[in-house]
């Protein structure tokens, strides 16, 4: 039986290395990710933390692959959501491929156990930070800035 997943796939006007460093930017993400950036030194093994704007955590985990500019994988589990970090820690995967020449970039987020609040959350959360990373890296703003 698989596991609760989301998959979001997007084409960004730009190229894999653009896109890898807004992913992996603490400055840069503050901007599409309304405010929220991680803590992290990008290498397998070591700590990962997603912080709210005002430094709380929301999320945490470890990055267990790292390969500029072509994937990402991270170990996730939301902090902030009693009811959310209960259902435990999810993998997820972050794959760029340069497409017809742009860069399409794919996210997958799946639960390594049982549940369906971190999918639903994902699932209405990477749509719309997703749409802010394509907006900010084509046109140097983003759709919309509302806290998440």
């Amino acid at each position: 039986m698989s596991k609760p997943s989301f998959v979001y796939v997007t084409y960004i006007r730009t190229t894999p290395e653009k896109v890898w460093a807004a992913l992996t930017d603490p400055v840069t993400m503050r901007k599409y990710w309304f405010g929220a950036f991680a803590e992290t030194d990008w290498k397998p093994g070591s700590p990962w933390t997603l912080k709210f704007d005002d430094g709380r955590v929301a999320d945490a985990g470890e990055i267990l692959e790292s390969e500029p500019p072509k994937r990402l994988v991270i170990r996730w589990r939301n902090e902030w959501k009693e009811e959310i970090k209960a259902e435990g820690w999810s993998r997820c995967t972050m794959t760029i491929e340069p497409y017809q020449g742009v860069a399409q970039l794919t996210i997958r987020h799946e639960l390594e156990g049982d549940g369906t609040k971190f999918i639903e959350a994902v699932s209405g959360g990477w749509p719309r930070i997703l749409s802010n990373l394509k907006s900010l890296l084509e046109t140097g703003a983003v759709a919309y800035e509302t806290k998440a």
